[in-house]
């Protein structure tokens, strides 16, 4: 284009020069020159056309080709677009058969559990066939067993006629007997009896109190094997039904099906959450619901919270339980050093054992009687000070054994021993004062007290655990237990007073010690202990202590 634009300024301004000259030189010599210069642009304007043509063919020839490219460009985007189309479809047909075949193993598990208790339920048909086939059987015992009674029967009428003639012979026999002896003693028959039965009374009471103590020395060196005994027994027996609701948690599920993912491929997640926990997880046939077991609050407390979590996320696999349980350990462990610097804080205690501190934020999680033992010791610690600053002790130390009197209950379950002189041994480690370490092992009476803060802290207990509504009793009740108890020891003869202590716990009893010996005192005290069993309900056990005292006096003048 550019070279057409010049060749027609070229063409102008040819014409334009040759009309000048030809003005100037004439006008012929401007005609030829005119067709010389015209000649002559049409020789340049056929050139420069023929090279625009040229260059537009090129132009053209060009565009063809990036055309063409761009066609084959398209045809290879077109084809990966169908390859990663193809490949994303078959990625998302493997992900759908992979949940398919979960589904299948979930409900393949289902179907063996449907089997195992169909299995369950055949046993326990056949068993009770063979119950009704062992009853059918002693029925059957039991009618020969009836056949022979009567013929027994028909034999005891018959030796029962027999007996009666020979008794009537025996009892006219003694009547002559009687008089004879009337005669001979100058007594009555009534007299006799009566100083009979007084010395017979007399000689068996004594060789009773004296052969009950007997028994009652060799039964206490049996008593506590037994006791275990009885207690392990019964505790396999009942103690589902009698501890459920302290022992257990349920945590509610969005759905059934999120019981399967609980379980897992082959429980694996099942069995990796109660190794990180230490509970038992029990899935049962309640609908959206999983049930939590163990007697350790604490462990409780962490799976209930990560379960929680682990079903709200969505995400349950064993790394991520891991993940999970280890967080909720690391929560509540502060928890628990909140909750006792918190009460340390509010009772204005300090310089207390890192390990001593852990144990009593422990105490959030137990509780005794229904009553919740943190609340409990910071109870006795007010109640301890305020005792020991009305006698002029020293307030601090007694508060501070109020409030580790029980911290053996934190680990009573890790190590045997009663929990007094556990408590009392950990506050001897941890360098506890000895009013402190005292007042833990003395305040149930296994050791002596040594200190007037540990009496403060025992007496602050005593008052914090009979306190109506404490522990689960109502004040009419426990007025009527305590007036029950000393009124069955006083109903007693030779029983000067009796008095109800230790909120209920013990019972002590003043004899006239001219009237009951040291013998009878030990079998007083059993029969009370009898009474009290038959006739009174209460937790735990009562104590009964029989007190006989003897006093000389004389005056020297």
């Amino acid at each position: 284009m550019e070279s057409l634009l010049v060749a027609i300024f070229a063409l102008f301004a040819g014409i334009t020069g040759g009309y000048a000259v030809g003005v100037k030189k004439g006008q012929t010599v401007r005609e030829d020159f005119e067709k010389e210069l015209k000649e002559k642009a049409e020789r340049e304007a056929k050139e420069i056309l023929s090279k625009a043509e040229r260059e537009a063919q090129e132009v053209k020839e060009k565009a063809e080709k990036l055309l063409l490219e761009a066609k084959e460009k398209y045809e290879e985007m077109k084809r990966q677009a169908l390859v990663e189309a193809k490949e994303e479809l078959l990625k998302e047909r493997e992900k759908v058969e992979e949940e398919l075949k979960e589904k299948r193993r979930e409900l393949s598990e289902l179907e063996k559990r449907l089997l195992r208790r169909e299995e369950y339920l055949d046993k326990r048909e056949a068993t009770l066939d063979k119950r009704e086939e062992n009853l059918d059987k002693r029925a059957s015992f039991l009618d020969k067993l009836e056949t022979e009674l009567e013929e027994k029967r028909a034999e005891v009428e018959r030796l029962e006629a027999e007996l009666l003639e020979k008794e009537m012979k025996v009892n006219k026999l003694l009547q002559e007997e009687i008089k004879k002896l009337e005669e001979i003693s100058g007594m009555s028959q009534e007299e006799a009896k009566e100083e009979l039965m007084n010395r017979m009374e007399g000689e068996i009471r004594k060789e009773l109190a004296v052969k009950f103590k007997k028994i009652e020395e060799e039964f206490e060196l049996t008593a506590e094997r037994r006791a275990k005994k009885i207690l392990a027994t019964t505790i396999q027996r009942l103690a589902t039904e009698a501890i459920a609701e302290t022992t257990v948690s349920v945590v509610d599920l969005p759905n059934n099906e999120m019981k399967g993912r609980i379980i897992g491929r082959e429980g694996r997640n099942i069995r990796a959450f109660e190794l990180a926990t230490g509970v038992d997880l029990i899935i049962d046939d309640t609908p959206e619901a999983v049930t939590i077991s163990c007697f350790d609050p604490v462990r409780r407390e962490i799976a209930r919270i990560a379960l929680e979590r682990l079903v709200a996320d969505g995400r349950i696999h064993p790394a991520r339980i891991e993940e999970v349980v280890e967080k909720v350990k690391q929560e509540i462990e502060q928890e628990i050093l909140n909750a006792a610097d918190e009460v340390l804080f509010e009772l204005g205690i300090d310089n207390v054992h890192p390990e001593l501190k852990k144990l009593l934020g422990k105490l959030k999680f137990r509780t005794s009687y229904g009553q919740n033992v943190l609340n409990h010791v910071r109870e006795v610690a007010y109640l301890s000070g305020m005792i020991a600053a009305e006698i002029g002790a020293d307030v601090k130390l007694a508060k501070r054994a109020g409030l580790f009197h029980d911290i053996g209950k934190a680990i009573t379950h890790e190590v045997e021993g009663s929990h007094a002189i556990i408590g009392a041994e950990l506050l001897k480690k941890y360098g506890e004062p000895e009013a402190v370490v005292n007042a833990a092992a003395a305040h149930h009476g296994e050791v002596e007290f040594t200190t007037v803060e540990s009496i403060c802290a025992s007496t602050a207990d005593a008052l914090s655990a009979a306190r109506p509504g404490a522990r689960r009793e109502s004040l009419e009740a426990y007025i009527r237990r305590i007036e029950k108890l000393e009124s069955i020891a006083e109903s007693f003869p030779g029983v000067m007073k009796a008095f109800a202590i230790q909120a209920g716990r013990e019972i002590r009893i003043m004899v006239e010690p001219d009237k009951i010996t040291d013998e009878e005192a030990a079998f007083l005290a059993h029969q009370i202990s009898r009474r009290i069993e038959e006739e009174v309900q209460y937790p735990g056990q009562i104590k009964v202590t029989v007190i006989r005292e003897t006093r000389a006096v004389d005056y020297a003048k």
